[in-house]
């Protein structure tokens, strides 16, 4: 019965089966085939897997230190998610940007059942790749907007690639130039976006350098909630010397506690 059965095995599959599976034991590396319809439609991207789940990371990105962790079977800032899922308690956890959702599966399927995770990302690309995260992993807890976070409603460029063609990937910003391919995006303020009878505990940004117009369009959420602020791009030294910062989060009783990762931790003290 098995010999009948080779038989009926195409040549060029059995050597497939005993090059890759035979030898090996099994396939276990993510493969990309690239699409053969190039054009600005179809998404070009990688599934791959971690402890936490299921990730689509675009192919424009892989050759980044967090495309490629996930490829390697890893977690990208594992002490961050951590971190979160600890301090979150029963309430809501905002992240943004969404990227390709790498934080995602982590957060979501360890927080409380009736917390929801609220996320951000204004690039289509990333946004499309972030939407089949989420479906990979069936993470309903996730609400995913296709937009960034600002200080006011507004539409502004992103710029997703240099002058010399290098695409951004997950440090794609918001700045003022002329020079590089942009894309056009929304920009939403936290407070709009955000239901009050929503309890945030926790409010991590990672905006690359957008930070302080995000905290100025959520500065009512945070007098609300008083919710832990973990932020990527600003230091100690960033912190202590911007007014605005000072005179709106550190005057509520916020002090800088810590660090995660790159993140610095920001958390309200308590009188006793």
């Amino acid at each position: 019965m098995i010999k009948l059965v080779k038989s009926l095995i195409p040549k060029k599959l059995k050597k497939f089966v005993k090059r890759k599976i035979l030898k090996k034991g099994y396939v276990n590396k993510p493969v990309h085939a690239a699409s053969l319809s190039k054009d600005e439609f179809t998404l070009d991207a990688t599934i791959a897997y971690n402890k936490y789940g299921g990730y689509c990371t675009p192919f424009s990105a892989q050759q980044e230190s967090v495309v490629q962790e996930i490829l390697k079977g890893k977690v990208y800032e594992p002490e961050t998610i951590q971190y979160i899922v600890d301090h979150c308690g029963n309430g809501d956890v905002i992240q943004a940007g969404a990227y390709f959702g790498d934080f995602l599966p982590g957060i979501a399927k360890n927080i409380s059942e009736t917390a929801k995770v609220w996320t951000f990302e204004p690039s289509l690309e990333y946004f499309r790749c972030a939407q089949i995260t989420i479906l990979l992993n069936n993470l309903n807890n996730v609400h995913l907007q296709q937009v960034g976070l600002g200080e006011v409603k507004s539409e502004v460029k992103l710029q997703i690639e240099t002058a010399d063609g290098r695409r951004l990937g997950g440090a794609s910003r918001i700045i003022d130039s002329e020079n590089g391919k942009f894309v056009p995006i929304k920009i939403e303020t936290l407070d709009s976006m955000i239901p009050e009878d929503r309890n945030i505990s926790i409010l991590q940004l990672d905006l690359e350098g957008f930070e302080i117009p995000a905290l100025k369009g959520a500065i009512n959420t945070i007098k609300r909630c008083k919710p832990i602020l973990i932020l990527e791009i600003l230091s100690h030294n960033d912190i202590v010397s911007n007014d605005w910062f000072k005179n709106n989060i550190l005057s509520l009783g916020y002090k800088i506690t810590g660090k995660v990762h790159n993140n610095t931790i920001v958390t309200i003290q308590h009188n006793n």
